[in-house]
């Protein structure tokens, strides 16, 4: 909750206090809000023996109150070397100062009785050992009313592991997961509308109004499918986290997203179901504000926005090796085969500039290469000797799956053979010109039945069973993608809308599955979805990934960025489960999650999902890399905008290796 960063001057007003006791209306006429909490900024000077309570309103940087306040320093002087004044005060084992933040927290007991209590806790960067996290805390218990419990709570998995080693009894504390874990509301993707709310209790009720929904609705329930329609907004009554299907379709369509488990009784206090209300979904709030009367509202922006696809091309070409395709591929094998070929590339050449994101100007810093290096553990570096070093980190810490891709022109030979499957294509299209909504869906899954039945031609048969250098059933288990080139796209991600399976076994049951994939090009979904952006059905193709299943020890997704903190430069968000990552992707657990911070280092537990204990130290300290990696391979995949992160879907084999399975944009 401490930040690193500098801001603008301070107010005049200033009520800081110093070398006083804490009390709780102290406390309040010092504390702002941060999601939903009274927090308060505190200063331990070592060298003085004092305390500072800093006034949030005018001091919103421990660095600048310290600087200017308490060492005469001007805030240019800062600036100057504010790197190195970080590093003296959250990283010094020797430091003067100990910065942390007192927030203030309640709960109900085992009697449903509510109970106040504080949290001490530092910044995710803050190296304090043992000793250092003792001594705070105690400094602090002796200053803070007595009648108030104060938990530490570790900011990072390496003050966890230093606080292990000390008794809680002297040292009482709280894990992030378990104060945030089982929070009544939590945001997932930021935006304001105004709409009308559809409450549904049960996927039955759901299912009974599916088809009324529209853009002006909030559909709100416990577990919202993956497949519904876009609205104006989400509201989950159950966990979920930011990297669910459903939460990423939130973030590529803009609209607000969040849990709130509370909603039963806000609906039946306000009668909000079927009511019209402003919902509002931030950082530090989420607010539902009924309406008396009905808005005039104006069809959202995206009735309007239209993707423009690149001509596929659909002559000839052969089935190809993954390491053989390159991201300029993606029109004749769909952009997921082309993202993986490009992985390739840059594993194996080593020629990439991954360090362009910490190039980036970060005010005051004019970069963040000197974080990079010590990252990498480099103690200074030339510019050429650290992208040799981030290229040489990056493919010693991932590899990129071995596979095959099936181009868009053998798809486009299996439609030309079927006589009936070009008439319902030609039927789809009509329904599409005259905006005959009743007649798609029965017309898509008609047509579904028709391409997932229909015999494959000798010649394309041929040229996918001839892809292996072994008959696929020697292989055993097959995982068998999409790609087309109306997925993974900046704008339109796609996500979950076109199949995969993960079973397949034999040629028989390959061609099977290419079929399906081949299939879900048309399925009511997809088609309605690239229908509302202005994706033609004549500019859409479906190339196929054919991959040797490999088993996973732990897998899951990882954004590079904070999903709820898009400002956030530093931390990379990360999401696994024991096993396979579809069981994450498909939402059938609910997933560990973690944040990383690969500018300063270190990292936290934000959730253990469906499991009762995180993972191992070793393990976390693996993620760690696996996150830094994804950071760097985002100064490539998104060297048009450096900022914009990716979304990669990832996994640990039982060797230990990590195996990056999909890289594409992630949606803001």
């Amino acid at each position: 909750m401490t930040a690193l960063l500098t801001g603008a001057a301070e107010p005049a007003l200033d009520r800081t206090v110093v070398g006083e006791n804490l009390s709780l209306p102290l406390f309040r006429t010092l504390s702002g809000v941060l999601a939903g909490h009274p927090y308060l900024k505190v200063v331990v000077d070592r060298a003085e023996n004092t305390w500072h309570l800093l006034d949030t309103a005018a001091h919103p940087f421990h660095v600048n109150y310290i600087a200017t306040r308490v060492l005469g320093m001007t805030l240019e002087e800062l600036d100057a070397d504010l790197d190195g004044f970080n590093a003296s005060v959250y990283m010094d084992p020797d430091r003067r100062f100990l910065l942390g933040v007192l927030s203030l927290h309640t709960d109900e007991d085992a009697e449903d009785r509510g109970r106040t209590f504080l949290v001490l806790e530092t910044t995710e960067a803050d190296t304090m050992d043992g000793r250092l996290l003792e001594f705070f805390y105690e400094y602090v218990r002796e200053r803070v009313d007595g009648r108030l419990p104060l938990l530490l709570k570790p900011a990072n998995h390496g003050q966890e592991e230093e606080l292990a080693a000390i008794s809680e009894r002297r040292v009482p504390r709280i894990l992030s997961h378990e104060l945030f874990g089982s929070r009544t509301r939590t945001p997932l993707n930021p935006g304001e509308v105004t709409g009308r709310l559809r409450y549904f209790r049960t996927n039955e009720e759901y299912a009974a109004a599916e088809a009324e929904l529209g853009w002006a609705d909030i559909v709100a329930m416990p577990c919202l499918p993956d497949d519904v329609p876009r609205v104006a907004g989400f509201l989950n009554t159950a966990p979920i986290t930011p990297l669910s299907h459903t939460n990423v379709l939130a973030s590529g369509w803009g609209i607000p997203n969040a849990i709130v488990l509370d909603l039963d009784q806000l609906v039946e206090r306000d009668g909000l179901d079927g009511a019209w209300v402003r919902y509002r979904v931030g950082e530090d709030e989420i607010a539902l504000e009924r309406l008396e009367d009905e808005p005039v509202l104006r069809a959202p922006a995206w009735h309007q926005q239209r993707i423009r696809l690149a001509p596929p091309l659909l002559e000839d070409a052969p089935v190809l090796s993954l390491h053989r395709l390159r991201a300029a591929d993606r029109d004749r094998y769909g952009t997921k085969a082309a993202n993986l070929g490009e992985l390739h590339h840059v594993l194996d050449s080593r020629t990439a500039d991954l360090t362009a994101f910490y190039g980036r100007p970060r005010p005051p810093r004019d970069d963040l290469y000197g974080h990079l290096a010590t990252r990498l553990g480099l103690s200074s570096a030339s510019t050429a000797e650290l992208r040799s070093a981030a290229a040489d980190f990056v493919a010693r810490t991932v590899g990129a799956p071995e596979g095959v891709a099936l181009p868009f022109s053998l798809q486009q030979h299996f439609l030309a053979s079927s006589p009936a499957i070009q008439q319902g294509i030609g039927k789809l299209k009509m329904a599409l010109e005259l905006d005959a909504t009743d007649v798609l869906d029965p017309i898509c899954l008609q047509l579904q039945q028709l391409i997932r039945h229909t015999p494959v031609p000798e010649s394309v048969t041929r040229q996918i069973t001839q892809a292996f250098a072994i008959p696929p059933d020697a292989h055993g288990r097959l995982v068998v993608r999409s790609s087309s080139n109306a997925e993974d796209l900046p704008g339109f991600s796609a996500a979950g809308v076109y199949d995969s399976v993960t079973t397949v076994h034999g040629t028989g049951e390959l061609l099977d599955a290419v079929r399906q994939v081949w299939a879900s090009l048309v399925s009511p979904r997809s088609v309605r979805l690239r229908h509302q952006v202005g994706i033609s059905l004549d500019d859409t193709y479906m190339g196929v990934i054919i991959q040797e299943y490999v088993p996973a020890s732990i897998g899951g997704v990882l954004v590079t960025c904070d999903p709820t903190r898009r400002e956030d430069f530093r931390n990379v968000y990360l999401n696994c489960s024991p096993g396979s990552p579809e069981r994450v992707v498909e939402g059938s657990v609910l997933p560990q999650q973690y944040l990383y911070n690969v500018v300063e280092g270190g990292g936290r537990t934000v959730a253990l999902g469906s499991w009762g204990d995180g993972l191992p130290a070793a393990t976390r300290a693996r993620l760690a890399d696996l996150s830094l990696t994804g950071r760097l391979l985002q100064s490539h995949f998104s060297a048009d905008d450096l900022d914009r992160p990716l979304d990669i879907e990832w996994l640990m084999t039982e060797r230990g290796d990590f195996r990056l399975v999909q890289i594409r944009p992630y949606a803001l």
